[in-house]
């Protein structure tokens, strides 16, 4: 069986925000070092104005990095084709990323490094900052939300 879907364009801000979202969330870790300068106040009390600051410059930086980056992304000619009106034809071996019906673009089960469902849609990601966003609304049907849900368990990208 192959799920096909109906049109669709990722948008631009839909992108930096699920981007972003994976980023915090796989580096969880970097936010330990600004609570590691909170804690020199403890040593030396005179110093918790000035610390603080810094751990409020270090996290707005950090955020505002990421937020840069994802939004370079978006200008980025060779990422272009992640934000073009796509269709999708999903089955066992394979997702085929349709541009038209001459044109496309197969990518393979073993990319996917991990998949997501939310309530309103399955996130592939292929790397931080790449994934393929598919809300259910692009989708046929409810057997086909059940179909490739079934593939991605199948897959061990679905927990």
């Amino acid at each position: 069986m192959i799920v096909k879907t109906k049109k669709y364009q990722l948008d631009k801000n839909t992108y930096i925000g699920l981007a972003f979202k994976n980023v915090m969330i796989e580096w969880w870790w970097a936010w330990l070092v600004p609570v590691a300068i909170m804690l020199i106040p403890i040593f030396y009390a005179p110093a918790f104005g000035w610390c603080l600051g810094i751990t409020i410059t270090v996290i707005i930086l950090y955020i505002l990095f990421w937020l840069v980056q994802f939004a370079g992304v978006t200008q980025l000619e060779q990422n272009k084709v992640l934000f073009e009106r796509l269709t999708y034809e999903i089955d066992s071996r394979q997702i085929m990323m349709k541009l038209n019906a001459k044109q496309g673009m197969p990518i393979t089960w073993d990319k996917i490094q991990g998949a997501k469902k939310t309530k309103k849609a399955f996130l592939l990601v292929l790397s931080k900052a790449q994934f393929i966003h598919l809300p259910f609304t692009i989708l046929r049907s409810e057997n086909d939300i059940r179909f490739l849900e079934t593939i991605l368990k199948r897959k061990n990208l679905l927990k």
